[in-house]
């Protein structure tokens, strides 16, 4: 015990001591070694233009596959697809488990609205609200109201109240989740139905699903061999209010949505996020979603990884799901709200710990698999918390305190072009980005002027100074706070649709 948390917390320290060491070192050496940190600017440089042509291709092929993937029948499909190993369309049950906390019917009902109008068999689906008991009276009556109006418009509707402080649990959304799973199950128990012929979608309050998605979904578990060893992602927008979020909400949730994109081109790397689905089989045999930890969504890929040594994917699929944009009237409150949530999701470095103690005891996993998917997980959080401070903030360091001598040196004269050459690609990207946001975009409701439009083409121009304060900062507080061992506590993101801004 006692060796698992000495390399539990070693594990901890190592993400944020990797990030501080570079940002801090580097700052350092730009005073007395600029020549140094010019080098490794340039270097670093030349790698992100790589990079970012690299994912901005990825971008595009994801984007073209999404266009002609959006346009199938997916039900159709799935019929089609006839009865592999006793499995077809006509014998699987699609329940969607939304785990609660104060989200009001503005929220819940058109989550539940959008299922209704799946093209699905409703015949073949369950509903499961689960309910924060500490959430308070009026969310439990308005589960109980969503239920009386859509009771038999399913196979069954579930509404469960997840009890506080039960023993082994912190206040975290996968231990809501893993109760109202346990609630299905034992519905599914009475039934007897085969918990392999259930696939079980894990939704945020807020999201909604494109008709086409249990189709899809139904499809690719009949046809993947792996069905069991195998979760379901979809692609993640921010639509349902994006008409009336502040600019910089917006282009925070795009950029989200764009990095989901390009990960269903990177298979290897690919791991769960925010609403995915899996097997029930395989929900249940590795005991449910963790009950301790914030990242559930991520954290259950690895869990399952784990169990099955190894031998778990995430299937890509082409069909989005719509959530909401963190947004406030003010800009102000907006910032906090976006940085908050940000942070939330950078904690997902907490996986780092977890799934290298879980190769330490598991010996069945390759050692090369090993080692790849832990430098994946190491080198993505590294990242994500320098190359804005790199790029924006460290890189004009040598230039500024090198003197003149620095300058007339063939280093000091090629840092700014490199730069230059990296300002031209990225802003090749932020156009490639703009065009298919606003193709993204859902139609214009009815208040909305005109001109909005106009303005989601020149949110755009707030990128760089986005990127520049909002990029990096994010990440290196989650990876800091790991690091000191202040461990954070779980962040829920308030949504209201009630109110709107027309910035």
């Amino acid at each position: 015990m006692k060796k698992d948390k000495f390399y539990r917390r070693l594990f901890e320290i190592i993400p944020g001591a990797l990030t501080w060491s570079t940002l801090g070192g580097l700052f350092i050496l730009a005073f007395i070694r600029p020549v140094w940190v010019a080098m490794f600017v340039i270097t670093f440089d030349l790698y992100w233009v790589i990079r970012i042509c690299y994912l901005t291709l990825l971008l595009v092929f994801a984007y073209h596959r999404l266009g002609k993937e959006k346009k199938i029948d997916w039900l159709k499909a799935s019929k089609a697809a006839g009865c592999v190993d006793g499995l077809e369309y006509k014998n699987i049950y699609h329940a969607v488990l939304f785990p609660v906390y104060k989200e009001g019917l503005d929220i819940l009902v058109p989550s539940v609205e959008a299922l209704e109008k799946a093209n699905y068999p409703k015949d073949k689906m369950i509903v499961v609200i689960s309910v924060e008991a500490r959430a308070g009276d009026e969310v439990w009556r308005n589960a109980i109201s969503i239920k009386d109006k859509f009771n038999d418009r399913f196979f069954h509707f579930i509404v469960t109240r997840h009890p506080d402080n039960l023993p082994g649990e912190i206040k975290v959304k996968g231990a809501n989740a893993t109760w109202g799973a346990r609630a299905l199950k034992e519905f599914v128990d009475s039934k007897k139905i085969d918990y392999e012929h259930v696939i079980i979608s894990c939704f945020d309050a807020d999201t909604c699903a494109e008709k086409e998605y249990f189709g899809c979904l139904a499809y690719h578990y009949i046809t993947n061999p792996a069905r069991t060893h195998s979760s379901y992602q979809p692609i993640p927008v921010y639509n349902n209010n994006i008409w009336q979020a502040r600019s910089i909400a917006r282009l925070l949730e795009l950029g989200s949505s764009f990095m989901q994109m390009i990960e269903t081109m990177r298979v290897e790397k690919f791991v769960t996020f925010s609403s995915h689905s899996m097997s029930f089989k395989t929900l249940v045999e590795v005991g449910y979603w963790p009950i301790d930890m914030i990242s559930d969504d991520s954290a259950i890929y690895w869990k399952c990884f784990l169990h099955f040594n190894g031998n778990y994917a995430v299937i890509p699929m082409y069909v989005t799901v719509s959530m909401d944009v963190a947004t406030e009237k003010g800009i102000i409150q907006t910032i906090i709200k976006q940085y908050k949530q940000k942070r939330r999701w950078a904690w997902g470095v907490e996986n780092f710990p977890y799934v290298m103690l879980g190769f330490m005891k598991n010996k069945k996993i390759p050692v090369t698999k090993k080692i790849r998917r832990a430098f994946h997980i190491l080198e993505s959080h590294y990242t994500w918390a320098v190359w804005a401070i790199i790029i924006t903030f460290i890189a004009p360091l040598p230039l500024i305190f090198g003197g003149v001598l620095f300058r007339q040196t063939a280093i000091g004269y090629n840092l700014p072009s490199i730069a230059a050459a990296l300002f031209r690609v990225s802003l090749f990207t932020i156009f490639v980005c703009m065009f298919i946001s606003v193709k993204l975009l859902p139609p214009r409701p009815k208040d909305v002027k005109p001109q909005k439009r106009i303005i989601m083409f020149l949110q755009w121009l707030l990128s760089p100074l986005v990127v520049a304060f909002m990029g990096s900062t994010p990440a290196i507080d989650a990876q800091t706070r790991l690091m000191l061992g202040k461990y954070m506590h779980f962040y829920v993101t308030s949504k209201s649709r009630k109110h709107t801004s027309a910035k």
